[in-house]
């Protein structure tokens, strides 16, 4: 019996060379921002989620800021999302791989902005023509 995996994401996977992400758990007070982690390496990431390799264990379903910097962009692009999966990465200098997907753009207070879509489709754009 022959399996054949069938890709469920409806967008591109990319990777930036350079990426990194510094995210903190999200609290009830957002004047609480000090960072959980910083300078963690980014695997890949899409306009819905980010893969990512960090320090510290992230609990499934904990909601989550990011910061995600890149050498092309001078500004931090700042999304928040849930942690969909993360397991132990043995052997590694990082302990853990996470998976956190980005809640849904739009104005309501949950939502991501949506010109932080804007920007993920350009560092999308400028990732697929490099290669």
């Amino acid at each position: 019996m022959s399996t054949t995996w069938i890709e469920k994401r409806l967008c591109q996977r990319f990777s930036i060379e350079g990426a990194t992400i510094s995210y903190r758990n999200a609290k009830l007070l957002r004047f609480m921002m000090k960072m959980d982690e910083e300078d963690c390496h980014v695997l890949d990431l899409n306009r819905g989620g980010i893969r990512f390799l960090h320090q510290k264990l992230l609990k499934f379903d904990s909601r989550i800021s990011l910061q995600l910097f890149t050498p092309a962009e001078q500004i931090p692009l700042g999304i928040e999302g849930r942690v969909r999966w993360s397991v132990a990465n043995a052997g590694m200098s990082y302990k853990y791989q996470s998976g956190v997907q980005f809640n849904a753009y739009g104005p309501e207070r949950t939502q991501n902005p949506t010109h932080l879509l804007d920007r993920l489709i350009a560092l999308e754009q400028r990732a697929v023509a490099l290669g």
